[in-house]
């Protein structure tokens, strides 16, 4: 199994930005663990799960990237960072993936700044994890090696 894990912009500076929203952790501390507990999930199932990470503060680099995720990926993670409230051409990107998706967020969207609770890309995954730091992720990973196969797309 592979999962396609994609951050986008300013994700690269969690750690360092607003550490009461994003956490102290930084992308790559985050990347590490996820790898860790891939490893281990590995292990104990008996099943390889290879996790590749993509990072960009392009709209359009990510849109690349999701675009070819269906040739090589069994599911994607993504924490669209502040494209989620307004970017129609990832949501077009994420709603053209015919396998398994789960948005993420470190921070509570519905905790936050009026503008931040709506996202147009939660619609077309099969679901949202948010407020639960980088667990979000694991939670998320979870899931979908899980459960994503059952999903039928």
């Amino acid at each position: 199994m592979r999962i396609l894990i994609i951050n986008g912009p300013n994700l690269e500076l969690t750690g360092r930005r607003e550490p009461a929203h994003y956490g102290t952790a930084s992308l790559s501390e985050i990347e590490a663990e996820l790898r860790k507990w891939a490893e281990k999930w590995s292990e104990e199932s008996g099943k390889p799960l290879e996790l590749e990470f993509f990072q960009s503060n392009s709209e359009g680099e990510l849109v690349n990237k999701l675009n070819s995720a269906h040739k090589g990926f069994d599911g994607v993670v993504i924490n669209p960072g502040g494209l989620t409230h307004y970017s129609l051409a990832l949501r077009d990107s994420i709603a053209a993936l015919p396998i398994p998706k789960v948005e993420v967020h470190m921070s509570n969207l519905f905790a936050r700044e009026p503008f931040r609770r709506r996202s147009v890309t939660a619609p077309v995954t099969n679901g949202v994890i948010c407020g639960f730091g980088k667990e979000s992720y694991l939670l998320a990973l979870t899931w979908l090696v899980e459960k994503g196969h059952d999903t039928g797309r």
